[in-house]
């Protein structure tokens, strides 16, 4: 068959599967800027790519689900496109997302919730929920999104797919909109394990444009069939996980019982000052994010309402511009940051960080991975949590410990619960060794030990 023809009929199906899409995962696909004659060559060769909407895209809408950027166009590409077009990957749309990127259910949004592809009753998690959705449901091989407290990791487990968190500046930031800057960070997910490790070999790597990457290679003698179990690996106490999930936890307990099978040495610990993780992560992202959206205001770029007098614009803009949850983030944000407050909470809020970064770093001394629950409980009910944020915060316990340590990190589907939602389970890694993240998943993924469960 014609190179050519072949991923035409791949591209139709796609489209076609996206007309038919239940989930409202996919705003938008590009597949008339597509030239099928143009030669494509590199390790993403001919690979289709759905983008989260808050990663710039040349001449594409940009509009992070918002109504303030409903009307904006990016002007440019994230560092990510330019290096996924080069290697042959195809951009062929964006995808739902929360507001900002603020949200654990991808419900806060301008286009509608997402829908979880196994229950259209249910979430698909949050932020990055349409990119999760969309995979799951196939429409695309392989899709971004970003991972500040756990949007990649969260609805990769609640749609049963890959989801890697890489390590803080190992993927630039450039073209990513920010909700918070030192946490944010561009994730990967597909079904295919693959295909995950090689768009990260790819987007990896120092980039001018991000002051926050770092030069530090990949392991270029890192292979899927060299593949080896870690010596160790850490695994919660009983205790931290009282409130999870009993089919979660049955599932957290077999794969341990395999690893100990395998003689891999277990060894039990706790995790840094998890009681804190929840508040000091929205303490910090709160006020970073109050920052960073001081920039859409009505004047430079997006929607702006119409007021004589500069002060009212401000108000009238952004009023009817954020949502409800982004609001609630930027003034609880201002106000940690306000005189008399900022030594309360933000000030203790960086303490309480630099001791969980430190405390990681100690237990990786003796351990080489983590394994951890991505969620405490299966998804949940569209609407459920909407009328209580912090039932809706607690939604990321196990993933926001990773970011506040700038940690890798990967969900991996560990099969079904009994009314046939998929369940994951994190796998956790040292700064700038998420080479041994793909090792251990590559062989559960070839144990197939879940399917036998």
């Amino acid at each position: 068959m014609n190179p050519s023809n072949s991923l035409e009929q791949k591209l139709l199906i796609e489209k076609e599967n996206i007309s038919n899409s239940k989930t409202n995962s996919v705003i938008r696909s590009r597949f008339e800027k597509i030239d099928l004659n143009k030669k494509r060559n590199g390790i993403l060769e001919n690979k289709t790519f759905l983008i989260k909407d808050n990663i710039a895209i040349k001449g594409e809408p940009l509009t992070c689900s918002s109504n303030i950027l409903k009307s904006y166009k990016s002007p440019f590409n994230a560092t990510v496109i330019e290096k996924i077009q080069k290697e042959g990957g195809i951009i062929t749309g964006q995808t739902n997302c929360d507001e900002f990127a603020m949200g654990s259910s991808s419900e806060f949004s301008i286009y509608g919730s997402v829908k979880n592809p196994f229950n259209s009753d249910l979430v698909a998690g949050g932020s990055s929920g349409g990119s999760a959705a969309a995979i799951a449901e196939n429409l695309a091989d392989i899709s971004l999104g970003s991972d500040t407290g756990g949007s990649v990791r969260q609805p990769s487990a609640f749609c049963g797919i890959y989801g890697l968190k890489p390590t803080y500046g190992r993927i630039s930031r450039y073209g990513l909109v920010a909700h918070a800057s030192s946490f944010d960070t561009i994730g990967i997910m597909s079904k295919d394990l693959t295909d995950v490790y090689k768009t990260f070999s790819v987007i990896s790597g120092i980039d001018k444009k991000d002051a926050t990457s770092c030069n530090i290679p990949l392991n270029d003698k890192f292979s899927f069939k060299a593949s080896k179990l870690p010596k160790s690996i850490g695994v919660v106490n009983k205790n931290i996980l009282k409130d999870v999930n009993p089919e979660i936890k049955d599932r957290y307990y077999l794969l341990i019982d395999f690893l100990k099978s395998k003689k891999v040495e277990i060894i039990e610990i706790d995790l840094p000052f998890f009681e804190y993780c929840i508040p000091a992560y929205y303490v910090l992202t709160m006020a970073e994010a109050s920052s960073n959206l001081s920039r859409f205001d009505g004047v430079r770029y997006g929607n702006r309402s119409d007021s004589n007098d500069l002060s009212e614009l401000y108000v009238k803009t952004r009023s009817k511009g954020f949502s409800d949850e982004v609001k609630r983030r930027i003034m609880t944000g201002t106000y940690v940051l306000s005189s008399g407050y900022y030594d309360a909470y933000f000030s203790k809020a960086l303490k309480v960080r630099r001791l969980i970064r430190n405390g990681y770093s100690d237990i990786f001394k003796n351990c080489e991975n983590l394994l951890i629950p991505t969620t405490p409980d299966l998804p949940f009910k569209l609407e459920n949590n909407l009328k209580d944020p912090l039932k809706m915060y607690l939604s990321d316990l196990f993933t926001v410990p990773i970011n506040l340590a700038g940690i890798p990190s990967i969900n991996v589907p560990v099969g079904y619960s009994s009314n046939n939602l998929p369940i994951g389970l994190q796998i956790v890694s040292n700064s700038f060794k998420e080479e041994t993240l793909f090792s251990l998943a590559h062989i559960l993924n070839e144990e197939e030990i879940f399917e036998k469960a």
